[in-house]
């Protein structure tokens, strides 16, 4: 992936800032909690869900299983249609194709749908080191560009942003990059939405050179699909003369028919939409109906090593609709700017050390930005079981082990700063394989528990800080089972059963199986 955020620190130190901006968290709490509740509403008119969902888990794991083969399938059916593959192997190879591909057409401007493939890359970035200038056109995406920002969800790109800010954005920025805004412009919605559709109405007249993503590609017909709520695509894929479109290559569908599966999935679960406003689905070149030339670049950059990976590959079933972050507790106080790449939220915690490593400390806190809560999974429309995945990825950063980074297999080393966590695990093993030492561990922690402290120093101060520490127990449970036996004997007296006998001892049980 690329260098979009670098500096970042890792993320306590990220969280611990960000949970200190008020304005932060009262943008985030309204918007998430807005999102969460349509799509409730939204999912729950439709009576299969479970059984949409259980297909979409279903269609991903047998494109992943099966990826070379509809991988080269596509590709014969784009180019059957007129289109030419492109194959990136990393985001520079990916970004000196795209490059390339817009010079030599002699054009120095294109236009953008959003796409988080080249948001990963760092594609504006290095298009822009060419001399080329690309201008994003979703509203989100647009508010983000304007005010040198970075995406901090998903679906909604400028979520941390309110209305104001937009608005003061707007005003000072507009006329940087084009058209400027209206004179006394407001901020409501309408307002915001007249000012960028004007600003961006020229530039799709202008532009010859559009550059997309795609939320699934079908490999039967090689057709790419876009869904989006505001139009710019739909401008975007049909007025360039050339579109050249970036797609991981976990976007892979086999067929038409598995789309239909999506379609009804991916609104709900992201816009609470029954159906997305604009459905843009092309397929090749059409003489002039369209784009006359189009490049398709399937991009890899860590989505194979993630694909090694039993546990961890389920995260390239992923649909980008963000409905882990919209529930996520963490994320709701957090924002999205604290977990250090583009990929935010929960998704973002299990897909970015995978895509990237965790070689970096941020890639190496990720794993454990999630209270392990499982709201994110009940969510989910093709059922990755992201706490799973992050307990998965805690192991491999404190523990290393075997792994796939750039198509070989290695063995990471533990992660720096999981010294002690290591040694408690050792000695934890180790006793509970003698169950002489626990036992006397257990009884010694019994005995001296009005010792104990109410919060924990050092390191685990933070814990305490939020939380008390369990009680220990007057006796460990072996010792109240042996003492009771079972439950049956209390204070030296026999349990009374329902029928107002005694059922002391093995002889009263031994009674009772033979009545």
């Amino acid at each position: 992936m690329s260098g979009t955020f670098v500096g970042m620190p890792a993320f306590p130190e990220a969280a611990r800032e960000a949970v200190r901006d008020e304005r932060l968290r009262g943008n985030l709490r309204h918007a998430t909690h807005t999102i969460r509740a349509k799509r409730a509403a939204a999912v729950a008119e439709v009576s299969d869900w479970a059984e949409l969902r259980e297909a979409g888990r279903r269609i991903k794991d047998h494109t992943l299983r099966h990826l070379d083969r509809y991988l080269e399938r596509l590709e014969a059916a784009v180019t059957a249609a007129g289109g030419t593959v492109h194959w990136a192997a990393d985001a520079a190879e990916a970004n000196r194709i795209v490059t390339e591909l817009v010079l030599a057409t002699g054009e120095t401007e294109v236009v953008k749908v959003k796409s988080m493939a080249t948001q990963e890359i760092g594609l504006n970035e290095a298009l822009e080191a060419a001399g080329i200038r690309a201008y994003e056109t979703d509203l989100a995406e647009l508010i983000v560009q304007l005010g040198r920002d970075r995406p901090s969800h998903i679906l909604v790109p400028a979520i941390h942003r309110n209305r104001a800010e937009i608005r003061d954005t707007f005003r000072s920025e507009m006329k940087e990059w084009g058209r400027p805004a209206p004179a006394g412009l407001g901020d409501s919605p309408a307002e915001l939405a007249e000012a960028a559709r004007l600003h961006l109405r020229e530039k799709f007249l202008r532009a010859k050179v559009g550059v997309s993503g795609a939320n699934f590609m079908v490999a039967e017909t090689g057709t790419l699909v876009v869904v989006e709520s505001e139009g710019n695509g739909r401008m975007c894929l049909t007025l360039p003369e050339t579109l050249i479109s970036v797609v991981g290559i976990e976007k892979t569908i086999p067929t038409w028919r598995d789309l239909e599966v999506f379609l009804q999935t991916l609104p709900r679960s992201s816009t609470a939409e029954r159906m997305n406003p604009y459905t843009s689905m092309w397929t090749g070149t059409a003489g002039d109906d369209g784009p006359r030339t189009f490049h398709l670049v399937l991009l890899d950059n860590g989505r194979t090593d993630t694909l090694a990976d039993e546990v961890g590959r389920q995260a390239l079933r992923c649909i980008r609709c963000s409905a882990c972050l919209n529930v996520c507790p963490v994320y709701e106080r957090a924002g999205g700017h604290a977990y250090g790449s583009v990929y935010p939220g929960p998704i973002g915690a299990i897909l970015s050390p995978q895509l990237r490593g965790t070689g970096s400390a941020v890639d190496a806190s990720l794993p454990f930005a999630s209270s392990l809560c499982g709201a994110c999974y009940e969510v989910c429309p093709v059922a990755i079981d992201i706490p799973e995945v992050l307990v998965h990825l805690r192991e491999r950063v404190v523990q290393g082990g075997p792994a796939v980074r750039e198509g070989n297999k290695v063995v990471l080393r533990p992660a720096k700063g999981h010294a002690a966590e290591r040694a408690a695990m050792r000695a934890a093993r180790w006793a509970f394989d003698r169950p002489g030492v626990l036992r006397t561990g257990q009884r010694l922690a019994a005995r001296t528990r009005r010792l104990h402290p109410r919060t924990l120093p050092g390191p685990g101060r933070a814990w305490t800080e939020s939380r008390e520490l369990p009680a220990v127990p007057p006796e460990p449970f072996r010792d109240w089972w042996e003492r009771t036996e079972g439950g049956r004997i209390e204070n030296g007296r026999p349990e009374r059963t329902g029928d107002g006998r005694t059922g002391s001892g093995p002889e009263r049980a031994g009674e009772e199986e033979a009545e």
